[in-house]
């Protein structure tokens, strides 16, 4: 989550073919769309999925972009975002810009973060099959999402109240309309920081706000071998780490830093809660 204003860019060209109603098709891990073709994937996706049309030209020609400037990475990365329904996971009135390259309000003082960044972040964690990940900050859910579609054991924590009981129920109307893969999404409303301690260990942990350090329960919760990727630095000056945990034979944790930004500032919305850094 970022807290950023930019102005919104023009909407991508609409497309001509009819747009469908009907429920999604059940995802299935081996199938992939068209990938090389706008027409073929809006068809395919209008036949096998059930959706808009208009919104899959978006989404596809938003592909590109991120593809452009490498923030996706491997071929289950890329459909994981072609499947994703982003349009739904912002305000009413923000569907139509919902792929564009910008910040977008999603309301109590956060944004939905710009595809690019969350694509790059996703394909930092390396998310296999079977992988628990944990997300701190779950905002519009847009990032759970995005990952149930390289899992099915994905875990999310949301501070403020309304924000998780908002993103909780559209995942619950979404579910109800047919995207049966979100149901492996687990919800919980909290303090960030400390992490998802009933659920842990985790294969992988993607953080969505900033902070000045790696928490330790977070760095606690992550298996041995395990990445995490989070953006760390001082206020509005974040840079975006993928962070390699190592526990050698006499117990002694490492973690291995690595900038996914090659040093790009990102800012991101602080980490809000009671917790206190390390003494």
């Amino acid at each position: 989550m970022l807290r950023r204003e930019f102005l919104i860019g023009a909407a991508a060209a609409l497309v001509a073919a009819p747009a469908r109603a009907d429920p999604p098709g059940a995802f299935d891990p081996g199938l992939f769309p068209p990938m090389g073709s706008r027409a073929e994937f809006i068809e395919w996706m209008v036949a096998h999925r059930g959706e808009d049309a208009v919104q899959l030209g978006r989404r596809y020609d938003r592909y590109l972009e991120v593809i452009a400037f490498n923030d996706l990475w491997t071929p289950r990365e890329k459909r994981a975002f072609l499947f994703t329904p982003r349009e739904e996971f912002v305000l009413p009135e923000d569907r139509d810009n919902a792929y564009v390259g910008h910040y977008l309000d999603i309301g109590f003082g956060v944004t939905i973060t710009p595809p690019g960044t969350m694509g790059r972040m996703t394909s930092a964690l390396v998310v296999r099959p079977g992988d628990h990940v944990l997300e701190i900050g779950t905002g519009s859910g847009y990032q759970s999402a995005l990952l149930t579609y390289l899992t099915d054991n994905v875990y999310t924590i949301e501070i403020i109240p309304e924000l998780a009981a908002r993103t909780r129920g559209v995942y619950d109307r979404l579910i109800g309309r047919g995207y049966k893969e979100f149901s492996s999404i687990k919800t919980s409303q909290g303090d960030g920081y400390y992490g998802f301690a009933a659920a842990a260990p985790f294969d992988k942990i993607i953080v969505t706000c900033g902070i000045d350090h790696i928490p330790p329960p977070l760095l606690q919760q992550l298996k041995p071998g395990g990445i995490m990727v989070i953006p760390v630095g001082p206020p509005g000056a974040q840079r975006i780490l993928k962070a390699v945990k190592t526990v050698g034979a006499d117990g002694a944790t490492t973690v291995a830093r690595s900038d996914i930004f090659g040093g790009k500032i990102i800012p991101f919305v602080p980490l809000s809660g009671g917790h206190q850094p390390p003494s």
